[in-house]
């Protein structure tokens, strides 16, 4: 079996469900800055073999400049419907890291008007929508591909502004991940004012 493949959405579907929605999130790690989630809803007139989609897979076994590309074609595409939302690390240190994933996750899919939801995780959401949570489901769920993508991209983004503000943490190369370099950046200029001051540094 390939994955990812849309078997999930397509079991989902035959139980009645129409506007099912694969959800995922970025920036559960980092030291630094949001947790992002994104949801996507794939139309019926979707192709499974559109070429232009040709190797998308788990964001985090792509490239930075192949999540760029299948960004772009996924939040330009006339079948996919998507939505983001993000939580601030001051919400992430009063509510800890997991309850804003789900917090962010929530919101998106009350922007997507979803009537069943496919999670990437082992966590459900506190809303009326059905769910499903999967683990791994960004490697096996296409929708949950797709999201994984776009909130990873999403969150880079962010990042990048970010470093613009302050250069002196270079979020540029890390994206606020707990990596060697970052925790050397920390102990030279403190703390920056998007730090999750409840995390270890």
């Amino acid at each position: 079996m390939f994955y990812p493949n849309f078997n999930e959405e397509k079991k989902v579907k035959k139980l009645g469900y129409k506007r099912i929605a694969g959800i995922d999130e970025a920036g559960r790690g980092p030291l630094t800055g949001p947790v992002v989630a994104a949801g996507v809803k794939i139309d019926s007139s979707f192709k499974f073999k559109d070429l232009s989609l040709l190797g998308i897979k788990d964001s985090k076994k792509l490239s930075p400049k192949k999540r760029e590309e299948f960004y772009k074609i996924l939040t330009n595409h006339p079948a996919i419907e998507w939505r983001v939302a993000k939580v601030s690390p001051k919400v992430i240190d009063r509510i800890n890291i997991l309850e804003a994933t789900k917090l962010a996750m929530k919101r998106v899919a009350e922007k997507l008007k979803a009537d069943f939801l496919i999670i990437d995780g082992n966590f459900s959401l506190k809303t009326k929508i059905p769910q499903k949570s999967i683990i791994k489901a960004d490697e096996k769920v296409l929708s949950c591909t797709m999201a994984g993508i776009i909130a990873k991209v999403t969150r880079d983004r962010i990042m990048l502004r970010y470093h613009k503000k302050y250069p002196q943490y270079a979020f540029d190369k890390h994206k606020g991940y707990p990596t060697k370099f970052h925790k050397t950046m920390i102990k030279k200029h403190g703390l920056s004012k998007i730090c999750r001051e409840t995390f270890k540094f």
